[in-house]
C-alpha cells in the first residue's frame, strides 16, 4: 500500500523567464540600439555635409547669375540677402529665400574672397570657424576643388 499522494509532488511553478534572463535580453537589446544609433549618426553627419556642399554650389550659381546681370558681385554688406530680393533687372530675385545651412545657421559671404572674387562659407555643426567631423567648415573653394 502506497501512502504517497501523486498530486502532492507536482510543481506549482509557472513557466516563464527569470529576472536574470530578462535583464540579459534588455542589456543585449540596449547594446544593439547603441550600435545602430552610432552608425546612423555618421550617416546623418555625412548627409548634412553633402547637403551644405550642394547648397553652396547653388549659391555660387546665383552669384554668377547676379554678376552676369549686374556686372558685379554683391558686396559683403549686401550679403546673400540681395539674391533673394528683387531688382529692376530681376524683379523676383534669383533665389526664393536666403538659404540656411543644414544646421540652421546662415552661410557666411565675403567679397572679396580669400582666393577669388567671393567666399561662401558653411561653418559646420557648431556654427563657429574651424572644427573637425560634424563641425568641419566648407567653402565654395572646397566644393570647386572636389569637382575637379
Amino acid at each position: 500500500m502506497s501512502l504517497s499522494k501523486p498530486h502532492a509532488f507536482r510543481s506549482t511553478r509557472r513557466g516563464g523567464f527569470s529576472l536574470v534572463e530578462l535583464i540579459a535580453v534588455i542589456v543585449i537589446l540596449s547594446m544593439l540600439a547603441g550600435l545602430v544609433a552610432f552608425k546612423t549618426r555618421s550617416y546623418l553627419i555625412t548627409s548634412k555635409q553633402n547637403g551644405a556642399k550642394v547648397e553652396i554650389r547653388k549659391i555660387c550659381e546665383a552669384l554668377e547669375t547676379f554678376y552676369a546681370t549686374e556686372d558685379r558681385y554683391p558686396t559683403s554688406e549686401e550679403g546673400l540677402e540681395i539674391l533673394a530680393s528683387g531688382s529692376e533687372r530681376m524683379p523676383e530675385g534669383i533665389l526664393d529665400k536666403v538659404p540656411l545651412d543644414p544646421w540652421r545657421h546662415a552661410y557666411q559671404y565675403n567679397q572679396p574672397g580669400s582666393s577669388g572674387p567671393y567666399d561662401v562659407i558653411c561653418l559646420g555643426g557648431d556654427g563657429r570657424e574651424g572644427g573637425t567631423a560634424a563641425d568641419q567648415d566648407f567653402s565654395n573653394h572646397d566644393v570647386e576643388t572636389a569637382n575637379r
